[in-house]
């Protein structure tokens, strides 16, 4: 029997438990996947260190970022997106992380390409969005970031309806129109969009966010996150049984 898990906070709606949950019975594998919720970095290293039957977690908003301090090792592209979203706890008892954040994403992504343009907008600035952008810059894509805060390429402030027009995607890493908050949603000019466009939201709880809804009132293709999150899990599986 192995021990798996997923760290982040408030993630009684997770995705990752039940899918392993699923996968375990369809393999008739006697291991078992749970929840650690926690609410706040402080509890990070005691579930890291401590139990250390735990064979892989599963890293999710707000820890990403915050836990690599308390890693033995970094994967190449964990390093370099600065965020992880795997850990394996190795046979000597070290934690490596990794990020299957990428991987995911541009797996999902394959289905709708080519875009009709090479220009990407990315909504966000946290781990899942720099493993986005990491994934897009790799296959080639001139990426612009926007956000609140001036971290980012552009901030909200600044997009009007003709700079969206020319975007072949539009990829929401933000969680606005997460369940419960169902109607909320990025502040861009949806006005701008256009019938060739994607617009990609990371978010799979609801299946049609508002983000999604107002690209398909504009013609738009739309896409959630579920098949990204499927893609990420199957290679943190990868990791923690190669």
């Amino acid at each position: 029997m192995a021990r798996f898990g997923l760290i982040g906070r408030n993630i009684d709606y997770s995705f990752s438990r039940g899918y392993f949950a699923k996968k375990f019975e369809e393999m008739e594998l006697d291991h078992s996947y749970e929840n650690f919720d926690l609410p706040g970095e402080s509890e990070l290293q005691p579930v890291l260190q401590n139990l250390t039957d735990v064979k892989g977690y599963n890293v999710t908003i707000p820890y990403k970022q915050a836990v690599i301090p308390l890693l033995d090792r970094l994967d190449e592209d964990a390093e370099q997106i600065g965020a992880v979203n795997t850990i394996k706890r190795t046979v000597y008892g070290e934690l490596h992380g990794y990020n299957t954040d990428h991987i995911g994403f541009a797996r999902a992504l394959e289905s709708y390409l080519p875009l009709s343009s090479d220009k990407v907008l990315v909504l966000g600035t946290g781990g899942a969005s720099k493993a986005v952008v990491y994934a897009l810059k790799i296959m080639g894509y001139n990426v612009k970031v926007v956000s609140r805060s001036i971290e980012a390429d552009l901030t909200y402030s600044e997009l009007n309806a003709d700079m969206i027009a020319h975007f072949g995607m539009i990829v929401n890493c933000t969680p606005l129109g997460t369940h419960p908050e169902v109607d909320r949603y990025p502040d861009i000019p949806y006005e701008g969009l256009k019938p060739k466009q994607l617009l990609f939201d990371l978010i799979y709880n609801p299946a049609i966010t508002q983000f999604m809804a107002k690209g398909e009132e504009m013609g738009c293709q739309t896409s959630n996150g579920y098949q990204m999150l499927v893609e990420q899990a199957e290679a943190a599986w990868a990791i923690w049984n190669p």
